[in-house]
């Protein structure tokens, strides 16, 4: 999410996208996408407004936003950490770096840290098993993270 922009100027940029589209129903899930990207997540007044712009049922987008997990209604930190806990990962491993994890930043799976800083999750398979155990940050993937100073200088990676 940009900081400098105003929230009158990310709505103004989701409209603009919006109003390039050809077909606007049947691109409700770039849409989504578009818009998580300018906000960090998508709050109730946002899908409505995607709602009204689409003339859609609010309940159809919200549908969308629950079922897939790659949406969000929650505010994520600036970072967000995922565990892999696909079946190479689990067996390599993965329960173990999410417990370090989790205590490196103090928070449980599904939370946000005080500073808004990391937000950990954890996801299935992300197809790089040769690697297992798997921690990806902001998209970045690290593997074979066995070690809690290993999981410690990733996260140094990100921190101001």
């Amino acid at each position: 999410m940009c900081d400098t922009a105003s929230p009158n100027q990310f709505v103004q940029k989701l409209d603009d996208y919006i109003d390039s589209l050809t077909h606007k129903k049947e691109n409700l899930i770039g849409v989504l996408h578009y818009a998580q990207e300018l906000y960090g997540y998508l709050p109730d007044n946002v899908q409505w407004h995607i709602a009204q712009k689409l003339d859609i049922p609010s309940a159809t987008v919200y549908g969308v936003v629950s079922f897939y997990s790659f949406f969000t209604m929650i505010p994520r930190g600036e970072h967000v950490v995922n565990v892999c806990t696909g079946t190479a990962c689990f067996v390599r491993g993965a329960e173990k770096l999410k417990e370090e994890l989790e205590n490196q930043l103090k928070i449980k799976a599904g939370e946000t840290t005080p500073d808004n800083l990391f937000t950990l999750e954890t996801l299935r398979c992300v197809g790089a098993c040769g690697l297992a155990p798997v921690m990806i940050v902001d998209g970045e993937v690290h593997g074979r993270m066995l070690e809690a100073q290993d999981i410690n200088e990733v996260l140094a990676k990100y921190r101001p």
